[in-house]
């Protein structure tokens, strides 16, 4: 029943809303009709014109004459019922008129009340309207009181079920939420038994005969295997995971014995294939490359693709690590199998091939290891792609074979050019210039070949000591060697004679041609001939070199690339000490067999060619020596012998604590330079030169004037004697006449041995810079002894007569003199090479002269005795300071200490 009560509300609630509904479109509609933006029934111009006038006679006539005749359909009181009277019609009078006053009275009253009727007509008509309304509002409050009671019900029945509802939605919601956890809770349960599970299977996919190493089925396996560990790794307290992980682990046992049995067999069946091939190959190089990696070659695509599983979890797995370590070190150990023999018996080949050349040896089997080196490398790494040090080792093995070869040879290798050749070779060559390029490859061979470097160092700096002691400090030189400057005065005249080639008549014959001109041209190269032309002195040539300076800078030019700098600088130090020592030594026999000027000039002519050779070196030549200092030991002795009463004293001044203390050896170091050595070297033999030459140009002169200094000493300090200022004067040996006696005597020898001197100078030195700084303090010292023998003569009581007598030249006499004596020495030698010349010039035309055979014989002589050292000479890097420079930086000094 409520049930249909609810219905019906609902019914009319609808229906109310679809009048009101209607009401509004109706009531829009009736808006819209004169809507002056979208009319629906639009008026034309001609009949809102029409509407107009009517609308004017209606405002005219007045409210009277619009009378609404709206009819009502309600039929509420009884006037409605009354058809309403016209709007114009007149109240008539009665038709018996008016009477009398009461008749008057009468229709006046019923006038009054019609017209108060007409007026009051649209207010009745309004009051019914209102009744009307208020009649359907009252209707409609009872049904909207009935709909609000049904609503109400409905209501309580809304929140009923509502409440109802919510409650199902909450359990339901649970329900849900439950059936989740638990489905996620199954999920979880059957993920981890999915790690627990999968035991079995795998062991029989490992153990299925089908399983082919190389397909995808072992690769998945091998990825489930190390899933499954890796999550019994992370949750070792599971219930039996130890039990489980010790089954996976048999697992991966079993996987990894496949791969091990797949890749050996491989390599194994490439080895056999290798070392017992079909068919016999050929020696070519190619069918040999072909031999010994071919086989492989075609082996490394099958183990590549296994060893990419294997590397690739390497790094995650102990397991698979030493699988990958055990596949390479077989590997390694067929490669080696295969190669060591052929290795060395390649080896052994080049050493037969190469018998006796020992630089060919070492550059050959070098280059071959190189290139074995990179092949194996490059083999290598088609099988794997991890691998270096293991192959290192491998590589290192087949490179002690070439170790093992050569170091017989090296230690009996006497000769430092050979020992020098192979440390460029191993140095430059190989570690420098292969090894640099390609230092992956190559670190094998670069560790052996720096092994042996430092094995040939060693040894070459073994013989360089026995070198050095042989040939400089016990060398003992023949006649020839001393041959200055006899040496000098040939080879000037060889110099003179190439510089100007003689022209050929067209008589001449062919074979005198031959004589003439080849005899020199078969003995000296075309570099010495043009080094000849462009230097200005014969023992420039390194032929005309002292041999202990020859040999010196041979050996030092060897070392300097073949050696340390800390044992370069040793040896430097120790090899200039000797070659000074043995200079010194032979320009003392070049003094006591010619004069002292010759074996000055020698030795300074080699001390500068030993300055100017060692300049290029980058190198320090200073070295640090340490020595004990035992000079307070013999001190404290001696305060300890006299202090034995206080040997056992208690006190601070017990004697055997002070020896201890102050007896102490200390250690004292030294520093060695071997170019400052050089350096005062010298100057010493400058200052003795310069010294030697004054003496034999001024020797009278300079005897007089230390003797006349020495008797005035003695008269200053004696007073008995005369006075001093006529002590000298009244001397015999100082008269006047024998002071210009003197003074003549000097100048004779001025005259006569100047020209000497120079000529030595030049051909010694030939150089004009070195000898005029030479020279300059000569000429100053001889000017000086005249300036002191005219003050002498001046300050002793000799008078205008004597100084007349005794004819001495002023300074600038002197100087002229020098310089005149100069100039006919130039002259000299000028003269002398012309004769030269000449003599060279008739001795090429004539063609067998005795003096050209003989000056051949002497070159040929010469060329013997210098072949193995001159041959092996390398003109050191000219990166020092140039040789002018470098010469006159010495005499310098020595002229400031002379002066």
């Amino acid at each position: 029943m409520q049930h249909d009560r609810v219905l019906a509300t609902r019914d009319d609630v609808a229906a109310a809303q679809s009048e009101n509904e209607n009401l509004r479109k109706i009531r829009n509609r009736l808006m819209q009709w004169e809507s002056k933006t979208d009319p629906l029934a639009a008026l034309s111009v001609q009949q809102e014109e029409h509407l107009d006038v009517l609308s004017n006679l209606w405002r005219d006539s007045g409210p009277s004459a619009a009378v609404p005749t709206t009819p009502t359909t309600s039929g509420v009181g009884p006037e409605a019922t009354s058809p309403p009277q016209s709007c114009g019609e007149d109240i008539e009078l009665p038709a018996g008129g008016l009477q009398n006053t009461n008749d008057f009275l009468l229709w006046f009253a019923d006038v009054s009340v019609e017209i108060e009727q007409r007026g009051d007509a649209d207010y009745h008509k309004y009051l019914q309207q209102l009744e009307q309304r208020k009649a359907e509002c009252s209707h409609m409050l009872g049904q909207i009181a009935v709909a609000m009671e049904r609503l109400g019900a409905l209501c309580d029945e809304y929140d009923f079920v509502s409440q109802k509802t919510s409650a199902l939605n909450t359990a339901s919601e649970q329900l849900i939420d439950e059936q989740e956890k638990l489905q996620e809770l199954s999920n979880e349960i059957q993920r981890r038994l999915h790690y627990f599970s999968q035991v079995e299977l795998l062991n029989q996919r490992l153990q299925s005969p089908t399983l082919s190493v190389a397909s995808e089925a072992f690769r998945e396996c091998l990825n489930k295997i190390d899933d499954c560990l890796r999550y019994i790794e992370e949750n070792p307290k599971f219930k039996d995971a130890a039990a489980y992980n010790v089954k996976y682990k048999q697992c991966l046992a079993k996987a990894s014995g496949l791969v091990r049995n797949y890749v050996t067999t491989v390599i194994n069946q490439a080895t056999e294939a290798t070392l017992h091939p079909k068919n016999n190959m050929p020696d070519a190089p190619d069918a040999a490359f072909a031999l010994y990696y071919g086989k492989y070659q075609t082996a490394a695509a099958k183990v590549k693709r296994v060893a990419q599983l294997i590397e690739s979890r390497a790094e995650h797995s102990n397991e698979y690590g030493q699988l990958m370590a055990d596949l390479q070190q077989h590997y390694l150990a067929q490669r080696a199998s295969v190669m060591s023999p052929a290795v060395n018996l390649s080896i052994q080949n080049v050493k037969v091939a190469h018998k006796g050349d020992h630089c060919s040896l070492t550059r050959s089997a070098c280059a071959f290891l190189v290139h074995v080196c990179q092949d194996e490398q490059r083999l290598f790494y088609q099988f794997f792609s991890t691998g270096a040090p293991h192959l290192t080792v491998y590589l290192e093995g087949l490179c002690t074979i070439l170790y093992d070869t050569m170091r017989p040879f090296i230690i009996h290798i006497n000769h430092l050019e050979t020992l020098a050749e192979i440390c460029s070779i191993l140095r430059i060559e190989m570690l420098e210039e292969h090894v640099q390029q390609n230092p992956a490859a190559l670190e094998a061979f670069a560790t052996i070949a720096h092994q042996l470097l430092q094995d040939v160092q060693e040894r070459l700096v073994f013989r360089a000591h026995l070198y050095l002691q042989s040939d400089i400090q016990n060398f003992n030189p023949s006649s020839g060697d001393l041959a200055y400057p006899e040496k000098l005065e040939m080879m000037e005249s060889i110099a003179l004679s190439l510089q100007e080639p003689l022209p050929l008549r067209r008589s001449d014959s062919r074979g005198s041609m031959i004589s003439s001109v080849s005899s020199v041209v078969e003995m000296e190269s075309v570099d010495t001939a043009y080094r000849v032309k462009q230097m200005n002195s014969p023992a420039d040539l390194h032929g005309m070199w002292y041999p202990t300076v020859r040999r010196t800078l041979v050996c030092l030019s060897r070392l300097y690339r073949c050696v340390d700098r800390p044992i370069f600088q040793g040896l430097s130090q120790e090899a200039l000490k000797l070659c000074i020592q043995s200079v010194s030594h032979a320009a003392g026999k070049i003094a006591a067999s010619k004069t002292p000027i010759d074996g000055e000039l020698f030795e300074i002519k080699h001390l500068l060619i030993l300055r100017e050779q060692i300049a290029p070196f980058r190198v320090d030549f200073t070295v640090k020596e340490t020595s004990l200092d035992f000079s307070k030991v013999k001190t404290a002795a001696f305060g300890l012998l006299q202090k034995r009463k206080q040997l056992f004293s208690m006190g601070s001044n017990n004697a055997l604590l002070e020896f201890l203390l102050e007896g102490t050896p200390q250690i004292k170091e030294h520093l060695l330079d071997s170019r400052k050595e050089v350096d005062r070297q010298l100057k010493t033999v400058c200052e003795r030169y310069i010294k030697d030459a004054v003496h034999m140009l001024v020797g009278p002169l300079v005897t007089f004037l230390d003797k006349a200094q020495s008797l005035l000493a003695q008269a200053t300090q004696s007073p008995e004697s005369a006075k001093p200022s006529y002590a000298l004067r009244q001397s015999s040996w100082a008269s006047p006449q024998q002071i210009s006696s003197i003074i003549q005597e000097t100048q004779r020898l001025i005259k006569a041995k100047l020209a000497v001197l120079q000529r030595a100078m030049q051909l010694y030195l030939s150089n004009r810079d070195t000898e005029f700084i030479i020279f300059r303090p000569i000429r100053n010292n001889i000017i000086q002894s005249f300036v002191k023998l005219e003050q002498l003569l001046t300050t002793n009581g000799y008078s205008t007569d004597d100084m007349i007598i005794t004819s001495c030249p002023s300074a600038e006499q002197v100087s002229i003199l020098l310089s005149s004596a100069s100039i006919l020495a130039a002259e000299g030698v000028a003269s002398f090479a012309a004769a030269a010349r000449k003599i060279s010039t008739s001795s090429s035309v004539d063609g067998a002269t005795t003096a050209s055979r003989k000056l051949s014989s002497q070159l040929s002589n010469k060329s013997q005795l210098v072949e193995t050292e001159e041959a092996q000479i390398e003109v050191v890097p000219a990166e020092g300071p140039p040789p002018e420079k470098i010469v006159e930086e010495v005499p310098t000094s020595t002229q400031a200490i002379s002066e």
